[in-house]
């Protein structure tokens, strides 16, 4: 059985590396022996310990660091970006779409009003012009989008944005950008994915 943490002790840094395939239960688990055994190894070191592998979300971040800070008075970097957006992407990763956390939202947005959310996020009306729905998973408009949508803001490549009807100037999944020019989409496009590197529309 494939461990959910291996642990990598270096002169100037202790790397905790999460398998992108652990469940957080897993991981919580795993780190608690980690750090009985790492305790041994730290009776007078300071080195910093950094924590990379599986995006974390935020409550589990604080969770780890926890954890960690209990056993060890050390610092702890956690290679996870815990801003959602752009500005916030660390590295791209794939992570299936079809297993999320929901958050439905039963209004429309109008210009000025945002909505932010690690978790898929369901708009039960419309995204109008100046609105912006940021998702750390998938965005889903029931309506028609045509304010600003960013799906997988923590750097999925395998989000996806839906809508009734997509009428953007821009989409935004991950780390990739797509442009689109007013009448260059003639047909009602309701899908959006990343494929080779680029947002294409459906």
């Amino acid at each position: 059985m494939k461990k959910a943490i291996s642990v990598k002790l270096n002169k100037n840094e202790t790397k905790i590396e999460i398998s992108e395939k652990a469940t957080y239960e897993e991981i919580e688990k795993e780190l608690k022996e980690k750090m009985q055994e790492l305790k041994k190894f730290y009776q007078d070191e300071k080195v910093p310990i950094l924590v990379t592998g599986k995006i974390l979300k935020n409550q589990e971040m604080q969770e780890v660091k926890s954890i960690i800070k209990k056993a060890l008075n050390v610092k702890v970097k956690i290679d996870s970006p815990s801003e959602l957006g752009l500005h916030g992407i660390i590295r791209t990763y794939n992570k299936e779409i079809n297993v999320s956390e929901t958050q439905f939202y039963r209004t429309s947005l109008r210009s000025g009003q945002k909505i932010e959310n690690e978790a898929s996020i369901v708009i039960l009306g419309d995204v109008n012009s100046g609105a912006e729905v940021i998702s750390g998973e998938n965005v889903v408009v029931v309506g028609t989008l045509r304010g600003l949508a960013h799906a997988g803001a923590k750097g999925n490549k395998k989000a996806i944005i839906s809508a009734s009807n997509i009428d953007t100037p821009q989409l935004r999944i991950a780390n990739v950008v797509k442009e689109i020019e007013k009448g260059e989409e003639n047909t009602i496009k309701t899908y959006a994915y990343i494929e080779n590197d680029e947002i294409i529309l459906e």
